[in-house]
């Protein structure tokens, strides 16, 4: 497997670099130089297979000879160990609940399969490696337990204080061993640019051995891939082959993987990009205009993005036309009444708890349902986070019906440990420096 970079077409690394390098040094984001597509064969049969099974499938097509076939199995099978079900609500509509790995969180996939690469590639006599992750709920705590105990590795998890759930806030802070966090006072993207400052650094990239968590990382954006397969199978199961997935988005590694999947062979009618306030791409898709603005907080917090890093991955992937990426993905943004409102509108109409980001999701494919009332196709809106993570958010008749896993419990009657930082880059190279 070889991968270039966003910005220049020119560059070609091999997927080890792309990996513990994660960024390149012109500040674009790898990509694959070539996207395979599946086997018809595996594809029509693809309801015959479990997660493991095509998760394999997809990843020894992505990597090619980057990891022996029997290795990445074994790696597949530990990092990939939990399930993800497609839950019918009606007859044409369906949760994908991504949240049944150990940190509640859709992230669970890029980062148990992301630390396991690393471990995989890393040789024991090798520098420090210091994983940065900036994180705007769920990224972190996927991290932290996907690399907490991993030899010879280092995180440090940058977070917005006050801009997180208590659970999230936990699950970053209460780790130890080789998992560090810092509260910044900021915003997601002033996280998100303290560590794309580190690696352009000079002296921090001479010193220290830097990786990103973050979903920049290709090894992060692989995995997310799988479960649009997985449901797509899930679907087939049922007599549907027409889908359609809303996608709660933030950074967009999400969708970018869903895309991703397509152009492997995945026959996906159409993706719908569900936003909250943070709307620049729907913004972008609606008027051709792409402007950044500061992220602005709500109450689907993961989404609280101004600058979404993956967007020129997506953009990369269909030759900065966007036209065909307009055809492809449907932009819908919502504010924090609508989420409330959905929230309460989809425990009303299914006895189903969902947490805000899976609210906006649902909202969005509501909206794009109705706008298409004599098409017969199955809609998939993605759950990525276990409702658990926003006590907060919910009225006091849907929050009795959450049921607290145990990790969350036992979470609970630990301390809290965390450095408090401005968002300052010199203080935060320091703190690297002196780790």
């Amino acid at each position: 497997m070889k991968l270039y970079s966003t910005n220049n077409h020119q560059i070609n690394v091999a997927f080890p670099e792309a990996v513990f390098n994660s960024m390149p040094q012109d500040k674009g984001l790898y990509m694959p130089d070539h996207i395979p597509t599946l086997d018809a064969e595996f594809l029509s049969h693809i309801g015959d297979y479990s997660l493991p099974e095509i998760a394999f499938k997809v990843a020894s097509a992505l990597l090619g000879d980057a990891i022996p076939e029997g290795d990445l199995k074994l790696l597949v099978e530990d990092a990939i160990n939990f399930d993800a079900p497609a839950k019918r609500l009606d007859k044409n509509t369906y949760v994908l609940e991504l949240f049944h790995g150990p940190s509640l969180a859709f992230k669970d996939f890029g980062a148990r399969f992301m630390s396991r690469v690393m471990a995989y590639f890393l040789n024991d006599d090798e520098q420090m490696l210091d994983v940065l992750v900036a994180t705007s709920g769920d990224t972190g705590g996927a991290v932290a337990l996907g690399f907490l105990g991993v030899p010879n590795t280092r995180v440090t998890i940058l977070y917005p204080v006050g801009k997180v759930s208590e659970i999230q806030e936990l699950q970053l802070c209460t780790n130890g061993q080789n998992i560090h966090a810092i509260a910044i006072d900021g915003t997601f993207d002033d996280c998100q640019h303290l560590v794309k400052q580190a690696f352009s650094d000079v002296e921090l990239s001479t010193k220290r051995r830097l990786t990103s968590a973050n979903s920049i990382n290709i090894s992060r954006l692989i995995p997310q891939t799988f479960y649009y397969f997985y449901a797509y199978a899930q679907m087939v199961k049922q007599g549907k082959t027409e889908v359609v997935f809303s996608v709660p988005s933030g950074n967009f590694g999400n969708l970018a993987a869903g895309l991703m999947a397509s152009k492997m062979g995945l026959p996906v009618k159409q993706f719908i990009a569900a936003t909250n306030a943070n709307d620049t791409v729907p913004r972008y898709l609606e008027t051709g205009i792409y402007e950044t603005k500061p992220s602005v907080q709500t109450y689907a917090n993961a989404m609280d993005v101004g600058a979404p890093s993956n967007w020129v991955r997506i953009m990369d992937l269909f030759g900065q036309d966007r036209s065909v990426v307009q055809k492809l993905v449907k932009g819908y943004t919502y504010n924090d009444e609508q989420t409330l409102h959905a929230i309460e509108s989809i425990y009303k109409r299914y006895n189903y708890v969902a947490c805000p980001h899976t609210a906006i999701a649902w909202l969005a494919l509501e909206e794009y349902t109705a706008a298409q009332p004599n098409e017969d196709f199955a809609g998939v809106f993605l759950s990525t986070a276990h409702p658990c993570k926003f006590p907060a958010i919910f009225p006091i008749e849907i929050a009795g019906d959450i049921e607290m896993p145990e990790q969350v419990l036992e979470m609970n009657s630990k301390v809290k440990q965390a450095v408090a930082m401005e968002a300052d880059f010199e203080t935060f190279k320091a703190y690297l420096l002196n780790l």
